[in-house]
């Protein structure tokens, strides 16, 4: 499996007990989906390597405590501290209306209501506070906060999300 092909889950960040368990914090709004997996990718050494679950269950709502399959002491649970854990594509739920995975959108086409079309998505930056549209325009970024209540449409059949910016805010990176 290439992790091309799957989704970051969360990552494992501490030992449970001396059984090999471990938790995991995941990166997601809804833990509950995640709590009865079969199986489960772990980054090691640059590579996913599947491990597969004997029991889960979610800890104190935002950690999911995992049992995996041969590991069985504290010393096996050390080997796969603050690994990733990721989880095929198609294991992910299927969004509707204006919500959206990053992933998702990249190449997508954005159009604001008063711009007209601004570009297309080439990343998501998620480092800062508020994460942001990165859009090639024609050589030039240009940067959108990803805010709820810029985001007028989001339209998948013709791959264009449609947003309201506030004034000037297109402009200021486009040099006249």
């Amino acid at each position: 499996m290439k992790k091309e092909d799957c989704f970051y889950l969360g990552k494992i960040v501490k030992k449970y007990s001396f059984k090999g368990e471990v938790l995991a914090k995941l990166d997601t709004d809804q833990p509950e989906l995640y709590e009865h997996l079969d199986a489960i990718f772990l980054e090691l050494r640059n590579n996913l390597v599947p491990f597969f679950v004997e029991h889960s269950q979610l800890h104190k709502s935002e950690l999911l405590r995992i049992k995996f399959e041969d590991v069985d002491t504290e010393g096996d649970a050390d080997a796969i501290m603050k690994s990733g854990l990721y989880l095929p594509l198609d294991l992910l739920p299927k969004l509707e209306g204006d919500k959206f995975y990053f992933h998702e959108v990249i190449g997508f086409e954005i159009e604001d209501v008063n711009f007209g079309k601004v570009g297309v998505i080439k990343a998501i930056n998620d480092a800062t506070a508020q994460s942001l549209f990165e859009i090639d325009r024609n050589g030039v970024e240009i940067l959108i906060p990803m805010n709820d209540e810029f985001i007028v449409k989001v339209d998948r059949d013709n791959k264009t999300i449609v947003v309201e910016t506030p004034e000037g805010l297109i402009d200021l990176y486009i040099e006249e």
